[in-house]
């Protein structure tokens, strides 16, 4: 199981680097052929919007496998351990909610995108990819909640102390 471990480990990371890169490499080659050589390229806004739809979403996921989203340490720092816990729970739950319609239409929007046809008018790619960005990443954005929530709830049940700024990481 060692490659389950890596991709586990790695999958967002992975897809990140590769989306980041290939947006920055557009972006400047259209800089570089604008300015230096006069001459824009007509696909590099779209293939750079695509890459960034999907760097949005997948990142949703790697953020809630790192724990790195935005939260309000006030409200927790007023509870004990338990209610810490609880109230993690109970926002993981809801976003977990969130993230699940997020899914479900978002794939009701690819069907029907898809259903139409409709292409990118440069890159000559359907559409249906760009707005599959939302579903995949959500949907790995559930698991990560899952996986997230069943470690804290490992190490809730064996006593072990979180340390706010130590949360676990996936």
């Amino acid at each position: 199981m060692p490659v389950l471990r890596w991709i586990d480990h790695n999958v967002e990371r992975v897809i990140l680097f590769l989306l980041l890169s290939v947006m920055t490499i557009v972006i400047i080659l259209q800089v570089f052929m604008r300015y230096v050589v006069e001459s824009s390229l007509t696909w590099s806004e779209e293939l750079a919007r695509f890459c960034f739809v999907w760097l949005i979403y997948i990142g949703i996921s790697y953020g809630v496998k790192r724990a790195r989203h935005i939260r309000v340490e006030a409200l927790l720092s007023v509870f004990k351990r338990r209610g810490k816990y609880v109230i993690n729970m109970i926002a993981h739950l809801m976003f977990l909610f969130f993230a699940l319609i997020a899914v479900y239409y978002g794939f009701t929007i690819y069907q029907a995108i898809k259903d139409t046809g409709q292409v990118a008018p440069s890159i000559r790619i359907s559409m249906s990819i760009m707005y599959l960005g939302m579903p995949i990443g959500m949907l790995l954005t559930s698991v990560r909640l899952i996986q997230r929530i069943y470690i804290e709830t490992k190490l809730y049940r064996s006593n072990e102390e979180i340390i706010d700024n130590d949360i676990p990481r996936l």
